[in-house]
């Protein structure tokens, strides 16, 4: 492979071929055809679908249904930003392309219990960089039970991924330079500090940030600088999603978590869902999502079906999206979200 046409060629450590100034080189046919049939690229593939096997291998382990969700949906297949949902006509009707299937699995839960769902997100983000892709593979699992508990299936369902592609895959990850030694370390339990805690960490270091404020992918790397995977948990209830509980210890915080990796940041969004009907549907009209919703000339009549499933199946459950190219990023080692998949699409990206 070392004779890959010289302007195709794919650096081991930091996949150049993929960073923005080489998006051209993608969307020519010649080149296209040298990198999708390099050894570098088979190898990424290899390695991402051993990631997704190590998912369900914990969820069978664990009695998690996998349920196939809607991937055209109203707007409760948003995440909190509806600004960067992809909208489209469904037979006159206004509908989107899915962002999460959260909704749809926590419908069955009452019948199925833990439940999980593997398949794309779609963002409009209009940045075509590093951290961004337009769709990407989202594993998400919901299942009744409480925070503490979420927290252990995150970090084992993680753990189960890597050590996965790391068994079946280490030819692959060697030949990519990745150091293998360093990943089958990884030890259980990830460390967990609060938002709070976070934010005094980050002004110790010089990182001016306020209560309130959404943390960026700078401030996220400042928190794992010493490679160690970090949850970030008690997140302020107004910049988080409705439907995320408020703690019962301090109701200015919902039992929320983001899981920080090294290189690839905030790799999985979780919470303890609101399962009090009427605290539910109050969060909802005090949304920030739901101002924009309104702006929209849209209302509440699109999550009354989710609303009334609450009331009448008022069930403790929590769950998380994992996002599939986050974890690859912090297994290849690279700073570049477009080199851990065959098919990165952005903005500048269409394939």
């Amino acid at each position: 492979m070392e004779n890959i046409i010289e302007e195709a060629r794919l650096d081991k450590s930091t996949f150049t071929f993929l960073e923005s100034g080489n998006m051209e080189k993608l969307n020519q046919t010649k080149n296209r055809s040298a990198v999708l049939t390099s050894a570098e690229l088979a190898a990424v593939v290899s390695i991402e679908a051993e990631l997704l096997k190590g998912a369900r291998q914990y969820f069978d382990a664990h009695g998690f249904t996998e349920v196939i969700v809607p991937h055209i949906t109203r707007i409760t297949g948003s995440c909190e930003n509806i600004d960067t949902l992809f909208g489209l006509d469904y037979f006159g009707e206004e509908a989107y392309l899915v962002q999460t299937g959260q909704l749809y699995l926590e419908a069955l839960i009452p019948s199925l219990g833990n439940v999980f769902c593997i398949g794309p997100s779609f963002r409009a983000e209009p940045a075509a960089d590093a951290r961004h892709l337009a769709e990407f593979s989202l594993v998400e699992f919901e299942f009744p039970g409480g925070f503490d508990e979420l927290l252990v299936h995150i970090e084992n369902t993680v753990h189960s991924m890597i050590q996965r592609a790391v068994h079946y895959r280490k030819h692959e990850l060697q030949f990519l330079g990745v150091d293998v030694n360093s990943l089958r370390k990884i030890s259980l339990p990830f460390r967990r500090v609060t938002y709070a805690e976070a934010i005094g960490l980050l002004n110790e270091n010089g990182v001016s940030v306020e209560w309130g404020d959404d943390l960026k992918s700078s401030h996220e790397a400042l928190i794992v600088q010493d490679g160690i995977p970090t949850f970030i948990t008690h997140y302020p209830e107004e910049i988080k999603f409705f439907n995320m509980k408020r703690n019962e210890n301090n109701p200015k915080v919902v039992n929320s978590s983001d899981l920080i990796l090294p290189n690839s940041g905030e790799a999985v969004g979780s919470a303890e869902r609101e399962w009090n009907h009427e605290i539910l549907r109050e969060k909802l009209l005090k949304s920030e999502m739901y101002k924009k919703l309104k702006a929209r000339g849209k209302d509440i009549r699109d999550f009354e079906w989710y609303l009334d499933l609450i009331r009448e199946n008022p069930v403790q459950h929590s769950g998380c999206g994992i996002g599939l190219n986050r974890i690859t990023q912090f297994v290849l080692g690279t700073k570049d979200i477009r080199a851990t998949t065959a098919y990165p699409l952005n903005s500048e990206s269409l394939l």
